[in-house]
């Protein structure tokens, strides 16, 4: 997507109140306040060239501007946080008159050096945020389903969900998840939709087909439709997702090996996709019976068909505080282990982003389910 629509709350809400309360803190010299000033013309002027001339400007310089005002819409929010926290403290002094005397005395270098701080402190925590997306974690998860066959006793699985390939995510960080997951030497990769994120455009100017096509397993590589896909470029990014040499799963079920069975879901978005036990018809159901399937609202359906494990992802876990905290009031489970009567489930806060490449609160995880069959 070519500027995120919710950097316009920054634009029109968040920014005028920062702009209000810094004023107020940094030192009564133009020195200061016309370089402030300037600062907010500037930014609040390329947002809007950018939104206004999104179609006719360069990928690389859209891109540009969206890192720019994105992450001032990041940094926004939590100096807004940070800012709102003092105006309840300032407050709660008017009732309380706990401040001490020398703050009172001096107020105006008080303020000056908490408007440091805040700059300082969210500085800090956007460098962290990056670093967070940039250098993904590896997840080790252990599951115990409670079927299994003389074939097999055991199944390394990496999992990776919500890649969101674009703009933010490129060809050298998709270079470094097909590292991380080769480095785990699984029976099995699953990928768990959202591999691109809007347009196709910028996977297929890339090349990154080329890439996934180096992942490694020997019971193969496993796709299935996010809801992303389902956005611009639909067919686009059908055809895309075969070069990459994966199997796309849009509700099938496959044997990787005659020992467990594989469903792929369409992704929750086709309210036309196959019910569960559709898929699960003509299946053995004494084997241990894998699904992937991108958005986790399938809980209960899931274990009245006797499905072992789901995976899934979507969610992020909210990527963002405050908002996984949000997410526990949407989902029944928004991110890790969760069960459910017999069935086990994982969800992925993803390895890639949706947006700006900031993740706080959360990680950047590529899963690895070791199985035990009993």
């Amino acid at each position: 997507m070519k500027v995120f629509i919710q950097s316009i709350v920054a634009q029109l809400l968040l920014n005028p109140y920062i702009f209000w309360r810094g004023y107020q803190a940094i030192p009564a010299k133009k020195s200061w306040r016309i370089p402030y000033a300037l600062f907010f013309i500037l930014e609040l002027s390329l947002y809007f060239f950018g939104f206004i001339f999104r179609n006719e400007l360069p990928d690389n310089i859209m891109t540009t501007i969206q890192y720019i005002c994105n992450s001032w819409y990041i940094a926004s929010i939590y100096i807004t946080l940070s800012l709102l926290t003092l105006e309840v403290i300032r407050l709660s002094n008017r009732f309380f008159h706990w401040f001490p005397q020398w703050i009172t005395t001096h107020w105006k270098e008080t303020k000056q050096t908490l408007f440091f701080l805040i700059i300082i402190g969210v500085t800090g925590l956007m460098i962290k945020a990056y670093l967070t997306v940039a250098h993904p974690i590896v997840k080790e998860v252990y599951v115990t389903l409670p079927k299994g066959s003389s074939q097999r006793d055991s199944l390394t699985i990496v999992m990776m969900s919500d890649l969101h390939i674009g703009e933010v995510i490129g060809k050298k960080m998709v270079q470094r998840y097909v590292a991380m997951s080769n480095a785990q030497h699984p029976d099995m990769v699953l990928l768990v939709g959202d591999i691109m994120d809007y347009e196709s455009r910028f996977a297929e100017n890339e090349h990154i087909e080329d890439d996934l096509q180096q992942l490694k397993a020997p019971l193969g590589v496993y796709v299935v439709n996010g809801n992303h896909e389902y956005r611009a470029n639909r067919f686009a990014k059908y055809r895309w997702l075969k070069k990459t040499g994966a199997t796309l799963l849009i509700d099938s079920v496959v044997q990787p090996d005659s020992s467990f069975y594989l469903i792929g879901r369409d992704d929750y978005v086709n309210k036309k996709r196959n019910a569960l036990h559709t898929l699960m018809a003509d299946i053995d159901t004494t084997k241990p019976i894998i699904v992937m399937d991108h958005q986790p609202w399938s809980f209960a359906e899931m274990t009245m068909n006797g499905v072992d494990l789901g995976l899934h992802g979507h969610t992020h876990n909210g990527q963002l505080w405050p908002y996984p905290l949000l997410m526990k009031l949407i989902y029944e489970c928004p991110y890790g282990y969760y069960k459910k009567g017999p069935t086990q489930f994982y969800v992925s806060s993803g390895i890639g982003i949706a947006g700006p490449p900031y993740r706080v609160g959360t990680v950047s995880e590529l899963v690895v389910l070791h199985i035990k069959f009993k």
